[in-house]
């Protein structure tokens, strides 16, 4: 049991570390669809969704390299100071390359220039710190991993609240203030990417360190072998951008203008509660991949996988059936303004969607031990073409429903895509019955409580929780039992 102590003590700080910087972001949710109109809430989606592909390409694969060879290689120095003098150099590169040409990118993603502008060297800064970041990691440091993302969070949520609330309030009591001419009118959109280029800096800033101790030596046959490794991982995250963002890109882009950005605002705010999956999941991911790693020598590593999937499985279930339950409390902390819920019908469909990629996470292990990260990408790349496909036919028909739904086929396919193949390949004992007996169950039960009028109520809705508890607790037992009584000892 001291193995998954461990694990989730590594996995409850790097929850920590994912869950407040989240919790404090979701803050600038609700503040932006307090203050901006659909619109332009739309437009700063359709922005960010574009930085998510850039934040891809500039890292490319790199991070997921450093761990595998980090574990693999003796010179463990040489991995950290080629991954660090990679990124630093393609990072310069597209700097210059991406402020020479700004103005085309701003027209191909019809948005202003300046807001492009701002992109591009946050996309820059944050490039730079993944390696320093993967370093904490690997050297199980979670604690000062977690100091430094909430730092970052605070920073920019801080900023977002002066630029947005206090600017304008302290312009207008004194428009002759030094502070005072800071103030734009109307520039919310503009404030919010300064507030995230200030936050960024502020944490290349922690790190300056990490660059003054480098010694700067470039191994190139080792680069070549983790860009081998990597390159995969690269096209893998890109068609994994395809299907968390590139539906706010198309809704965009296929429905009438007149509606498109209030639709994407709408889609965006709405989906933004399927945060605590995603919470889930992102800490569940930060603490199983350097444990994956780790632990593939040891003999009982397929029994040691399965376990930990079943429990994954079993915690997402509870979130999923949870957070459905209390949607419309959640709603109304954390998106108060009512113009957005029209779009809160998609709700479901986005935690379900979330927890399958969680799952299909887990399951992933498999082609990453055996050092087949193509095959990742390939599972991604027909998640991205499931996406795509669905999104343009059911978009003009469906609207933000259609992209939803497309998100929930796409991590299914690849979910099952990589379960089929992990069981050829490399084959681990899961408890294939109760996992799908916790999935399906809570699934059903969050169906009916949420689309189901006569259902849609608190008490079905706790009476769902508390049957679904007892489900767990009566195929858990001899394991919790086993547990409670160690402890006792």
């Amino acid at each position: 049991m001291g193995l998954y102590k461990n694990l989730f003590k590594q996995t409850f700080i790097y929850g920590v570390a994912t869950v407040l910087p989240r919790m404090l972001s979701f803050l600038l949710v609700r503040l932006h669809t307090d203050l901006m109109p659909k619109s332009d809430y739309g437009n700063v989606t359709i922005v960010l969704s574009w930085m998510v592909f850039f934040n891809v390409i500039l890292s490319y694969g790199m991070e997921t390299a450093f761990f595998r060879f980090y574990n693999k290689e003796e010179n463990k120095k040489s991995v950290i100071e080629t991954t660090t003098i990679s990124l630093f150099w393609s990072s310069m590169l597209f700097l210059a390359m991406g402020l020479l040409f700004r103005s085309t990118l701003a027209e191909w993603a019809d948005v202003e220039t300046q807001f492009v502008t701002y992109a591009i060297w946050i996309l820059v800064l944050d490039a730079l710190v993944v390696i320093p970041f993967s370093k904490l990691r690997a050297f199980q440091r979670p604690i000062k991993y977690a100091v430094i993302k909430i730092a970052n969070v605070t920073i920019n949520v801080g900023l977002n609240v002066f630029f947005l609330v206090f600017l304008p309030k302290i312009a207008k009591a004194d428009p002759d203030a030094f502070i005072s001419s800071f103030y734009i009118h109307d520039y919310q959109v503009g404030y919010i990417f300064i507030a995230n280029l200030i936050a960024s800096l502020a944490t290349l800033l922690v790190f300056l360190p990490d660059y003054a101790r480098l010694k700067w030596h470039f191994n190139f046959p080792l680069w070549k072998n983790m860009m081998d490794y990597g390159l995969p991982i690269l096209f893998a995250g890109l068609a994994f951008g395809v299907n968390e963002h590139f539906d706010k890109i198309l809704l965009g882009k296929l429905l009438p203008q007149n509606i498109a950005k209030a639709e994407v605002g709408a889609y965006s705010a709405c989906y933004k509660l399927g945060l605590f999956m995603v919470l889930f999941r992102t800490a569940y991911t930060l603490g199983i991949e350097p444990f994956f790693f780790n632990h593939a020598d040891k003999k009982d590593a397929p029994q040691t996988y399965a376990v930990v999937t079943k429990y994954f499985v079993i915690f997402g279930s509870m979130i999923l059936l949870g957070v459905i339950v209390f949607a419309d409390i959640l709603k109304q902390v954390l998106v108060p303004n009512s113009s957005y819920w029209e779009a809160m019908k998609v709700v479901p469909l986005i935690i379900l969607a979330n927890f399958f990629l969680g799952i299909y996470t887990s399951l992933s292990v498999w082609y990453k031990l055996i050092d087949r990260t193509k095959v990742g990408a390939y599972i991604s790349i027909v998640g991205a073409v499931v996406t795509l496909v669905l999104n343009y036919a059911l978009i003009p028909t469906y609207s933000y429903m259609g992209s939803a739904i497309a998100t929930l086929a796409a991590y299914g396919t690849m979910m099952s895509i990589s379960y089929f193949m992990g069981n050829k390949y490399y084959p681990i004992p899961y408890d294939k019955k109760r996992i799908l007996g916790y999935l399906i169950v809570s699934s059903v039960l969050a169906g009916l409580s949420f689309y189901v009028p006569a259902l849609h109520n608190y008490y079905f809705g706790v009476l769902a929780i508390l049957v679904f508890g007892y489900f767990i607790y009566r195929n858990e037992k001899d394991t919790l039992l086993r547990i409670m009584k160690k402890k006792v000892a």
